[in-house]
């Protein structure tokens, strides 16, 4: 069972997640942590932003380097709802961001097992240590009921003639 911190970091992902809903973008939410303290959030918002690099956690990320003025995060975690794309893990070990959590996997363009592994590429010069499945019925089950709302909105738009 994973430690009560883990759990209450990645409940405050969830909740990242949901204002994601809130805005029309896929529900997916990102907290940074540094010595037991959360120093950033984020939600996904490359729609409303017009910025395809607008991630939860580039959001979380962004705001973790402004607050501690350095983009570099050693000794952070990262905790995310969904299963880090290339992107993400990519800027997560470029900040030596220490850890990802993540919660769901993601099957299409998942960078941490489950189309690739990218922190396990041995030649890379940063390790981050990886732990995946915290809440991860939760995370899916919010997914899934967002893409279950899509489609029936898109089902009931009226056909032009």
């Amino acid at each position: 069972m994973p430690d009560p911190d883990a759990l209450r970091f990645m409940g405050m992902a969830l909740d990242q997640a949901r204002l994601a809903w809130l805005d029309g973008e896929v529900p997916v939410g990102a907290v940074v942590v540094k010595d037991g303290e959360v120093i950033a959030v984020g939600y996904n918002q490359p729609i409303g932003r017009h910025d395809p690099t607008a991630h939860a956690e580039i959001v979380a990320l962004r705001a973790a380097a402004q607050k501690l003025g350095n983009y570099r995060l050693p000794g952070c975690e990262l905790y995310v709802t969904l299963e880090p794309c290339i992107m993400c893990s990519g800027a997560m070990m470029h900040a030596r961001v220490a850890r990802v959590i993540y919660a769901a996997l993601d099957p299409k363009t998942g960078a941490c097992g489950s189309v690739v592994n990218l922190f396990d590429q041995e030649k890379l010069n940063h390790h981050t240590e990886v732990t995946g499945g915290v809440m991860a019925d939760q995370a899916s089950s919010l997914l899934k009921a967002f893409f279950a709302e899509r489609r029936a909105a898109t089902r009931k738009l009226p056909v032009a003639e």
